[in-house]
């Protein structure tokens, strides 16, 4: 079985993304931040997904996607945490009619209603929502809500505890996903994604958050950022802060998906970073869309690059499918009351 744990709706009908652009018009002129919700039928969902994610899966090869909003349009750094709250919400719902609509092909994971400088307490009901209510297996966690100019304490930090104490009672992960940049240094998926997914695991490292959450599951995505490309780094930081060996330390809880567009990077991936430490993904339909002019082959198909891997067909079987389970157990559950 082939389970992609990172793919977003960036095809979602017109009609939510002008509820949108009505909302922050809404904000910009303090009129009602939730207006009237545009009626979008079942029809229109589906022609959105099976013209697009489903027909790719299939030509592709794969059965399951962890499905969740488009990230860069999160942006959790517009409007205040009534925006947020509204916009999260709105996109979360779209995600389960998505999913009961193709439940043997998608499985939802929810944005949450962060703002700058609002505490992460405010999005637990989200979460509690989208779990237990929505049947959402994760969430993506941005670590950044200021959207780029990182105003937000680490991940380490106590203030981020109240929201991982509930990750853990309701034993669902995050995928560490920043939004939207609104900083001009910072390209939004060619920078800013990749800093974050940097950031958060030097994080991880410099603090002892797997002490107080020795359960607590983190997918860092884009293969882990710089991560891998620097583990010598890494593993030598780690050893002048006197902080563990990075495999006890850091990696018992931390992930990295496989969404790295060319072989090399793939091949660099699975050398350095243990193969019970990495998921499937594609981000697909995402944020390289094109066909790569060197292959003929489109950049986003990642399960291609992992095909031609000279590893065992069991290694193979633990990324595309075994990781996955056991780092998402509430999608475990699905499957098998699936029979898969």
């Amino acid at each position: 079985m082939i389970i992609d744990c990172h793919g977003h709706y960036t095809t979602a009908p017109a009609a939510h993304d002008a509820w949108r652009d009505l909302q922050i018009k809404a904000f910009e002129s303090g009129g009602d931040v939730d207006p009237a919700y545009p009626a979008i039928s079942d029809d229109e969902i589906a022609e959105t997904i099976e013209k697009n994610q489903l027909r790719l899966i299939r030509e592709r090869g794969g059965d399951m996607t962890i499905f969740s909003p488009r990230a860069s349009t999160m942006a959790h750094h517009v409007g205040d945490e009534r925006v947020s709250q509204a916009w999260t919400r709105r996109c979360n719902d779209l995600i389960k009619r998505v999913v009961d609509l193709f439940p043997e092909s998608f499985v939802g994971v929810c944005q949450l209603p962060q703002s700058p400088g609002v505490s992460i307490e405010n999005s637990i009901a989200e979460l509690e929502r989208c779990v237990s209510e929505l049947g959402f297996v994760g969430c993506n966690l941005n670590p950044d809500p200021s959207g780029g100019h990182w105003t937000s304490p680490p991940l380490t930090d106590r203030a981020w505890y109240p929201f991982f104490e509930k990750m853990v009672e309701l034993d669902v992960p995050a995928m560490i996903h920043v939004s939207g940049s609104c900083n001009a240094n910072f390209h939004a998926t060619g920078a800013h994604y990749i800093n974050a997914d940097t950031t958060a695991f030097m994080q991880f490292l410099q603090g002892d958050l797997f002490k107080d959450f020795p359960t607590l599951r983190f997918i860092i995505p884009h293969g882990g950022g710089a991560v891998p490309y620097h583990w010598g780094r890494y593993r030598g930081l780690a050893d002048m802060l006197k902080r563990p060996p990075l495999g006890e330390h850091v990696m018992k809880n931390v992930f990295f998906d496989t969404c790295v567009y060319h072989q090399p990077g793939i091949d660099l991936l699975f050398r350095v970073i243990d193969v019970d430490n990495i998921l499937f993904g594609s981000e697909m339909v995402g944020a390289v869309r094109g066909i790569d002019p060197e292959t003929g082959n489109y950049f986003d198909d990642t399960k291609r690059y992992i095909d031609a891997l000279d590893i065992p067909e069991a290694d193979k079987r633990k990324v595309f499918e075994l990781n996955a389970r056991r780092v998402y157990p509430r999608l475990d559950a699905i499957l098998k009351e699936q029979g898969r």
